[in-house]
């Protein structure tokens, strides 16, 4: 498998010598409720994620009359950010080697909620774009890192269950995001347009969950080391105790790259990697494309707090599939280890097909159809929402050892998020040059039905046949899957011995 067992050199948090050093470790450990404070504010940073990711589509009609721009520079935004996250990803898995998570995480979103609150003060659509790619680049080391934390967080036969409570969580962020964007669009606070204000608010709080991230949050990767190497790590513990945050002898810079460079390729060489990767390629079109949904409610004719309802329900729908759907994965993977979950991968991603022909296309697009499409969004959100966390983060976390699990899915979200951000650039595309779509004929603060049709076509395009082929592309795992977690369970071993 190419995977050394060698020791991962120590890592490295940047705490202040301030003097309340007891306090921070007392908080640490503290629990509510039975549930320890690192995990509750891992909770609140995915809740912030979640919330800063549907910002902008919330108000992509505002931002659109703002700059006077169409779909498909509204997609190039998309775009913009994804494509930057996503090559930007794998410098989460190389800080995580030198540096603990909380450390990694709290950077991560101190440059996400700067530049969040950096757009909603830009006037000029080119200063929008640059703010949107340091929000990947933001994005970038966050992801990555908090999928690591708790994959390390849960065990195996669990983990699916463990990755749909943080997305069910952090989906209210998405939902609290996207209806407080959508609410405040059309209003003015002092003079200033709502749409803004909304993501000068966003940026605040996140800057605030950043801090505490930094400050109370205890990587687990911690906690194991300390177990294995007790009586090594007594010394570091005692400076610990004593407000001395960074582990001795810190790593050499080359030493650092190095590993880096052993974790990339041995990632890359795993053929359960490659396959997923495949299948994400695809599989994420669909969900970039969904970024266009607001609007096209909008275009619809419905206003601002419908559409914010509508879109929350497909939202809550999509957490509570993703938590049922983990459930069952793990109760599937029990029964048949090896195939389990990928049953699930493609049971949830073929279901994505018939929903979106009835969304898009069979029920009538007019203001009348609101049950019809609450009632669609929720169901299909519940039943193509599995794949993320029931399937993908679970196996990933089962076929590389712990220390490269931050790489992984760095790895992941790079290739990934690379090829999705081309989905909303396409769909304006789309609607724009093959369907008809025409920006002039769009009048504020009324509907347009005939560019809703063009957008709906152009959203079918980039959803239908993404769907299917995801589904197609997870069959070679039923092979590979099972050698490749075993190879890791022997790799573990031998290190144990070592």
């Amino acid at each position: 498998m190419g995977f050394k067992t060698t020791r991962p050199p120590p890592i490295r948090r940047f705490q202040p010598q301030i003097g309340f050093p007891r306090f921070l470790g007392t908080m640490r450990t503290r629990t509510f409720f039975g549930v320890s404070l690192s995990i509750i504010l891992i909770n609140l940073a995915a809740v912030m994620e979640r919330a800063d990711e549907n910002l902008l589509p919330s108000v992509y009609k505002e931002v659109s009359e703002a700059f006077n721009v169409g779909p498909s520079d509204l997609g190039y935004l998309t775009f913009i950010r994804n494509f930057v996250q996503g090559l930007a990803s794998p410098m989460a898995g190389v800080l995580s080697i030198q540096y603990d998570r909380p450390t990694v995480l709290a950077m991560g979103t101190a440059c996400w909620a700067l530049s969040t609150a950096a757009v909603g003060v830009s006037q000029h659509f080119l200063q929008v774009a640059f703010w949107r790619a340091i929000n990947g680049f933001g994005l970038a080391i966050v992801i990555p890192s908090l999928q690591s934390f708790v994959a390390d967080s849960y065990k195996d036969d669990v983990r699916g269950a463990g990755f749909g409570v943080v997305n069910l969580i952090g989906t209210f962020g998405g939902i609290g995001g996207g209806a407080l964007a959508t609410v405040m669009a059309d209003r003015f606070y002092g003079g200033m347009p709502g749409w803004r204000v909304a993501f000068i608010t966003m940026a605040a709080v996140s800057l605030l969950i950043g801090l505490l991230v930094f400050l109370f949050v205890v990587d687990p990767r911690r906690k194991m080391s300390s177990s294995r190497d007790a009586v090594e790590n007594s010394d570091r513990d005692d400076l610990i105790d004593k407000g001395v945050f960074f582990t001795a002898y810190p790593p050499a810079s080359a030493s650092i790259w190095a590993e880096s460079w052993e974790a990339m390729k041995a990632v890359v060489k795993i053929q359960t990697f490659q396959i997923i990767v495949l299948q994400g390629v695809v599989g994420s079109l669909p969900w970039t494309a969904m970024v266009f949904f607001t609007m096209w409610f909008e275009l619809m004719g419905f206003d601002h707090n419908t559409t914010a309802v509508l879109i929350g329900l497909f939202a809550v729908g999509c957490a509570t599939g993703s938590l049922v759907g983990g459930i069952i994965a793990d109760h599937m993977s029990r029964i048949y280890p090896h195939s389990g979950r990928i049953i699930c991968a493609q049971f949830s991603a073929i279901m994505g097909v018939p929903f979106s022909l009835v969304l898009l296309r069979v029920i009538p697009q007019s203001v009348s159809s609101w049950h019809a499409y609450a009632i669609t969004l929720f169901l299909m959100g519940l039943a193509i929402s599995w794949i993320g966390t029931a399937v993908n983060a679970p196996i990933f976390a089962e076929v590389v050892p712990v220390k490269h699990r931050t790489m992984i899915y760095a790895f992941d979200r790079a290739f990934e998020g690379s090829f999705s951000s081309f989905a909303a650039p396409i769909v304006g595309l789309l609607a724009e040059d093959i369907f008809g779509y025409d920006p002039k004929s769009v009048i504020p603060g009324s509907s347009s039905p005939r560019e809703a049709l063009a957008l709906s076509k152009g959203l079918l395009s980039m959803m239908t046949v993404p769907f299917a082929l995801c589904s197609l592309f997870y069959t070679p795992l039923y092979t590979v899957f099972g050698r490749d977690r075993e190879n890791v369970r022997l790799a573990s071993l031998k290190e144990a011995e070592m």
